[in-house]
């Protein structure tokens, strides 16, 4: 379980960084190309997040 949350702050981590590297940008395309890296890290969070949930759930059964 602890390497799994090490995998999410990670993913939150690099979301973030995308973001500002995002919104610093003054190329659109690498504006939106880090845009893209954001919203595609927070989906990673959220499924690791779920998969966090699902395997405590089954600990506890």
């Amino acid at each position: 379980m602890k390497d799994m949350q090490a995998h999410l702050e990670r993913l939150r981590n690099e979301a973030e960084e995308c973001e500002l590297i995002s919104k610093l940008a003054t190329n659109a395309t690498k504006k939106a190309l880090f845009a893209k890296l954001a919203e595609h890290h927070r989906a990673l969070v959220r499924e690791v997040e779920q998969a966090i949930v699902t395997a405590s759930l089954n600990l506890s059964d």
